[in-house]
């Protein structure tokens, strides 16, 4: 049985040298995007880790500054109900959507349905095999949308891994039938430039709407060549899904966007887009695009209207996702600092770099602007072993409060507050120990998300997580239901 422990004072004070020796290398082999396995690749290892990286990391265990191997610490609020592991799909373990008492796991193998009508006792309903990263997940209605973001050989589920230089190669969109949850069938599939890393859904009446993000050109790749400035829109008829088809292709970046280094050292080049939202009750998305964070009107879904766009070559280094507040004033960007591949929750990196930003929104229509207010990382301190990211979380809907569960990876999961957008904080937390100490490790939550009362989590290694928040400022929120919840297709909570 894993022990569980209550909150401990923990700030981040992990040794600042070696962490920094540490981080300096592992930042200096990470990718711009995420450096999880393969599919079919059930390693978490991303590289050895130095002796001095494991002793600290041991004594960081031995004092209780940090817990170990695998341990689960959380704080009182939290209560950890259900562990399911990984089972016939063996990968990398990514994003998570819900649909009345099921939900859906994304997985670089495939995806994996359960029914969560037991929060307590989930159970698998079905496990689809059908590998190419990262396989992002989403749902509406009878159709399930599957996002493939590397090379294969066609646009089966039998395809086997194929090189982006050849001609033949097939990276986008796969679609589903998910009507017999116990038995979903592949119906469609659209080829997308640069593949799709992720995507995000409009549902428009008898359509769907999908946002295309993806990025990296390059010039020897026959699919996806420079300039790559814009996102793909696929418009699916529900009746008729193998009909799907891209409508258009909007740049994003006319003036090419971000340049990245060396004008901005540290900063990615913008050359697409990672991650979208969208608020459709607002007619409003938010899209973090590498160098790059835009506001954007979707009145027209077709034909997108970028209203505002913000830089940060400061201490923003990879613009990974968006989160709107209900009230649609606010905007939370994440940093994905270290491409997905690094420590970068240490004391060495400091409270603002590989954090979230919050923008407050001002003005109206057209001519509202993106206005930053203020940083939030959590402050607990991970070894240097630890890759450690801002990653995928949601809103915890609660009237007249911002209130947000978000994934850290190996960081574990972080409830926290920014109402006063100028002072975040966090307020409830759940994390496991490092998966090992001789390897810097890619593991820990992907996403985390509030859904009907209760914390679901991805994560990568030890497969999917339920938690139940006990805190009287989050409590209202359990009297909130949905029928449906893809997380970057915010709903409007309380207009239902």
């Amino acid at each position: 049985m894993t022990l569980l422990h209550p909150i401990r004072a923990r700030r981040r004070r992990l040794g600042a040298v070696a962490a920094a020796a540490g981080l300096l290398v592992t930042l200096l082999t990470a990718t711009s995007a995420s450096a999880s396995p393969e599919p079919g690749d059930t390693s978490t290892g991303v590289a050895a880790a130095s002796a001095s990286q494991q002793a600290e990391a041991e004594a960081a265990i031995a004092s209780g500054e940090i817990p170990g191997v695998d341990e689960i610490i959380h704080s009182s609020n939290i209560e950890h109900l259900a562990n399911v592991p990984k089972d016939a799909l063996p990968g990398t373990n990514s994003d998570l959507v819900f649909q009345g008492k099921y939900a859906f796991s994304g997985n670089y193998d495939g995806f994996r349905i359960f029914d969560i009508s037991n929060p307590r006792k989930p159970k698998t309903v079905a496990q689809v095999l059908c590998p190419g990263s990262q396989n992002d997940i989403s749902v509406s209605g009878n159709l399930l949308f599957l996002s493939t973001d590397s090379s294969r050989s066609d646009n089966s589920c039998s395809s086997t891994t194929q090189p982006a230089t050849e001609k033949s190669s097939w990276e986008g969109m796969k679609i589903f039938d998910i009507s017999d949850k116990r038995n979903p069938e592949y119906v469609a599939a659209v080829e997308t430039a640069c593949g799709s890393h992720t995507h995000t859904i409009v549902p428009e009446g008898k359509n769907v709407y999908i946002y295309v993000s993806s990025y990296s050109p390059n010039e020897t790749f026959p699919d996806c060549q420079p300039p790559h400035d814009g996102i793909s829109i696929i418009k699916v008829p529900r009746k008729a899904p193998e009909q799907a088809r891209i409508v258009n292709f909007p740049v994003l970046f006319p003036d090419g966007g971000n340049p990245g280094a060396p004008t901005n050292p540290g900063v990615s080049r913008t050359t697409g887009c990672h991650d979208i939202t969208v608020l459709p009750s607002k007619d409003l998305a938010a899209a973090a695009c590498l160098g790059d964070g835009l506001l954007f009107s979707i009145k027209d879904p077709e034909n997108p209207k970028i209203i505002d766009r913000v830089q940060d070559n400061v201490n923003f280094a990879f613009w990974h996702s968006a989160t709107f507040n209900q009230d649609a004033d606010k905007v939370v960007f994440t940093d994905e600092l270290g491409g997905g591949g690094a420590a970068t929750c240490n004391a060495a990196i400091g409270p603002n770099r590989g954090a979230d930003g919050i923008y407050d929104i001002v003005g109206r229509g057209d001519h509202r602007k993106l206005v930053f207010r203020s940083y939030y990382k959590i402050d607990r301190p991970q070894a240097d072993v630890e890759v450690c990211v801002a990653h995928n979380g949601s809103i915890i809907p609660v009237k007249g409060r911002d209130i947000m569960v978000q994934a850290w990876y190996q960081g574990g999961i972080s409830v926290w507050d920014f109402t006063d957008s100028s002072k975040p904080k966090e307020i409830g937390y759940f994390e496991r120990g490092p998966v090992t100490l001789d390897r810097v490790t890619t593991a820990g939550p992907w996403s985390a998300y509030y859904y009907n009362g209760y914390i679901y989590s991805n994560d990568i290694a030890k497969g999917f997580d339920v938690l139940a928040l006990n805190d009287r400022r989050t409590d209202p929120a359990k009297r909130v239901r949905l029928d449906e919840l893809n997380v970057q297709t915010q709903p409007d909570y309380f207009d239902r």
